[in-house]
Order: C-alpha cells, then sequence, then structure tokens
C-alpha cells in the first residue's frame, strides 16, 4: 500500500427521493424545504408506521438498488468524461455499499425460498452492465457500508490494484428492514429530524450516490484539468474506520470509537474543516453522541462550524446514505457553501452544533475540507474527508515543471502548494527532490 498516491474524485452521481441527478440533489439542499415521508404501496407492509421517502418510481417490484445505482454510475461517469471505451482501458472496479443489497425479489409476495436470490449483487450487476472485469465488492456492514466503500475504493488505487473506482452506495424499499425498524420503535411518526429536542427515531429513504475514485496520476494522463475548472476535481483525503465491538443496534455511549474514527481522518489539521456531513440519524443517542465526539475531535470550533444535516432533507439511506453524504460534501466543495438546513423547530441544547438556518454559509477558502461521517449496527464507524481548493493540489500540480529553484525534501513540481516535508508525507504523489 502507498499511501503518497493521491486519490482523487472526479465524477459524481445522485438518486434520491427528490429526483435523479445531483444538480436535482443540490437544488433539493439549497430550497431546504421540509419533505414528508411515503407510505408505500404495499400491501404486506402491516407494520404501525410504514414510513419511508421514496425515489420517484412506482414500480416497486423491480429491482430497485440495482435502477438507482445504474442511474447514478452513468451520471457520475459522465461527470468525469469517462466513456465505454476509457473504462475498458483502465483497471476498474466497482465498490458498492448497501444494508439490504437488492431485496426486492426475495420480498415479492410472502416470500418463496425456493426463488431466493443472493441480495447482494449490486456490484456484480453494474460490472456486467458496464463489461468490467476488475475488481468487484459489494460491502453490507449497514449504515457505514457507503463510507467503507469509499475506504475500500482509496486502497485499490493506492495498492495498485486500480485506477478507477466506482464506489458509493445504493439501498431501495425493503418491506423486511422497515419492519424490523417498527418492531425496534425506533421510526420517527413525522419525519426524519436530526438534532431536533423531540426527535423520536429516524425514517428511511432510497437512493444511490456514486463518486468516481481514481488516482490523480490516471485522472492527470487523461487530460483532466485542475481543480478550480468549475467542475470541481476533489481529493479523497482520507477515510478511517472503527468498530464499538460493543452491542448489535446501539452505539457504544462514551463515543469513544466514534471519536477515533474522526480524529483519524481529520488528523493534525483539525483547523481545516470547513463544514461537516454528520450521520445524524434522528435517533435519541446518535445525535447526542455525535455532537460531543465533534466536541472532542474540533474542539472549541466544534460550536461554529457548519453542518449539514442530509437526512433532515433526504431521510436515512441506509448503506447509500454515506455515498449520499460524500457527494453532498462534494457539492459543498464545488459549489463553495454550506446550504442552509431544513428549518428545525427547536435544536436539542445536548447538541451544540452549529446547523445554519435560513441563509448558506460559505465555506472558508483556508478551510476547504469537509469531513463526513456514518455509523451502522454492530458499531461500525467510518469518517471521510473531502478537500478542495487549494487542498486538491494532485492534478494541477503535475501540470507544472520540475522545480529547479527547490532544494532537497521538497517537492519538485512548481505548481504543488504543500510545499516543504522532510518526507513529503502530505500525499501529492510527485517525485521528492
Amino acid at each position: 500500500m502507498n499511501r503518497e498516491v493521491e486519490v482523487v474524485v472526479t465524477g459524481v452521481g445522485a438518486v434520491t427521493c427528490h429526483g435523479a441527478g445531483a444538480d436535482t440533489l443540490w437544488r433539493a439542499m439549497t430550497a431546504a424545504g421540509t419533505r414528508l415521508p411515503d407510505r408505500p404501496a404495499d400491501p404486506l407492509a402491516r407494520m404501525d408506521l410504514p414510513l419511508i421517502s421514496l425515489v420517484p418510481d412506482p414500480d416497486l417490484a423491480a429491482d430497485r438498488a440495482t435502477r438507482f445505482a445504474s442511474l447514478a454510475t452513468a451520471e457520475a461517469l459522465a461527470d468525469a468524461g469517462l466513456d465505454a471505451a476509457a473504462l475498458a482501458a483502465a483497471r476498474t472496479a466497482v465498490v458498492l455499499g448497501s444494508c439490504m443489497g437488492e431485496p426486492g425479489a426475495n420480498e415479492r409476495g410472502r416470500g418463496d425460498d425456493s426463488a431466493w436470490t443472493p441480495p447482494f449483487r449490486l456490484a456484480g450487476a453494474l460490472a456486467a452492465e458496464l463489461g468490467l472485469f476488475g475488481a468487484v465488492h459489494d460491502v453490507g456492514n449497514a449504515c457505514a457500508a457507503g463510507a467503507y466503500a469509499l475506504g475500500i475504493a482509496a486502497d485499490l488505487v493506492r495498492a495498485g490494484m486500480a485506477d478507477v473506482v466506482i464506489a458509493g452506495g445504493s439501498d431501495a424499499y425493503s418491506r423486511v428492514a422497515l419492519g424490523c425498524f417498527n418492531r425496534l420503535g425506533a421510526v420517527d411518526p413525522e419525519r426524519c429530524r436530526p438534532f431536533e429536542s423531540d426527535r423520536n427515531g429516524t425514517v428511511f429513504a432510497e437512493g444511490a450516490g456514486i463518486l468516481v475514485v481514481e488516482s490523480a496520476a490516471h485522472a492527470r494522463a487523461r487530460g483532466v484539468p485542475a481543480t478550480g475548472d468549475g467542475r470541481g476535481v476533489l481529493r479523497l483525503s482520507a477515510v478511517a474506520w472503527s468498530c464499538d465491538a460493543d452491542h448489535p443496534t446501539a452505539p457504544r455511549a462514551d463515543g469513544a470509537q466514534i471519536a477515533r474514527a474522526m480524529r483519524e481522518a481529520v488528523g493534525s489539521a483539525a483547523d481545516d474543516i470547513g463544514c461537516v456531513v454528520p450521520h445524524g440519524t434522528g435517533t435519541r443517542l446518535n445525535d447526542v453522541l455525535e455532537s460531543r465526539a465533534l466536541h472532542r475531535v474540533l474542539g472549541g470550533r466544534a460550536a461554529h462550524v457548519p453542518l449539514y444535516s442530509l437526512k433532515a432533507l433526504l431521510g436515512h439511506a441506509g448503506g447509500a446514505s454515506a455515498a449520499l453524504a460524500a457527494v453532498a460534501a462534494a457539492l459543498i466543495l464545488r459549489h463553495g457553501t454550506v446550504p442552509p438546513n431544513v428549518p428545525l423547530k427547536e435544536q436539542d441544547p445536548e447538541c451544540a452544533v452549529a446547523l445554519p438556518q435560513g441563509e448558506p454559509v460559505p465555506v472558508p477558502a483556508q478551510a476547504r475540507r469537509v469531513l463526513v461521517n456514518a455509523y451502522g449496527f454492530g458499531g461500525n464507524n467510518a469518517s471521510v474527508v473531502l478537500a478542495g481548493g487549494a487542498d486538491a493540489v494532485g492534478l494541477g500540480a503535475g501540470k507544472g515543471r520540475p522545480g529547479a529553484g527547490k532544494g532537497k525534501g521538497e517537492c519538485r513540481y512548481d505548481g504543488c502548494v504543500r510545499g516543504r516535508t522532510r518526507r513529503h508525507r502530505f500525499g501529492c504523489g510527485h517525485a521528492v527532490g
């Protein structure tokens, strides 16, 4: 594993309850409207609160998660400027996270054991659709799966096993999942309301988020323009994982492993975090623990760094939630602003975090990194950091010329703003002088 190989995100795609497209998602984010959940047209959904934010598509019998992943991938590849020939020429892998995989066929009617098919086949189906023969992984570790998929993607690139990775997550309506959360008493009767003082659970959502992850060297070789061109190539700065190893469903009460994953992702430059897209599910315990962990990691800035609560807008998209959060983070960095949150009636005083209301907040030029958090059943925790602006240096720097005036121990490329470091550990990927 070569940690000095820089990993970049060159394209994003999204499918949500607001419709298809990352631009559609951004418009919904900036509008900051309240969307009430749907009740699926499923006569067998016999539960007290059959609530879920559905993607606008009436066919519940189809392989919805597969279709969502396909739509989001097509958009992300177009955004990245990759066509079928380019994918075939590269070593292209697929890594998708999901809570339930493709549940549709197995949940039709009352179920038929003889017709059961493996649900975790999303990555394989997408690879087959695109004619790819590289590494293919489905990740199923609950609601952190999308973030773990991004971590695996980065590892594949740094290990030299892939040039390009289609990474993210997808989840669709599952009667089983919705019924289980009803039995747990974990569904809010109104909507998903993270950080509200009277929140009472989460509300599921359908959707898919896809990111095209590749090495900066590969992106540079195929002529991807530098950051700042308006399209916004970003750096996948860090992905860190941890596990509570404590309880099958509840997070560990001290939040130690949540803070550990955040701290490892953020590193020593906590002041560079300009926004956080939290896990923030709306459950009583999760939101408080995450808020406290942010204070442990960001220190005094935690009360002022703007949070964008994506689940308040979309609901909880399960294994796709972290991937959609990463797409939202990418859009925030591309546009340079944190949109206003869905309005809060009353913020929980135990959640002492900043949730901008009414007006967008600019991302400071000196803090162009966004932290994304994701947590799941089984104590699975993951934190992802995306960087933009001057922090995403790999492509622009690679177009520079060797700097004859630079000294020993410095990057030899004039365009590299990472500057001096004895062992050049900042990961720009260039040769050390």
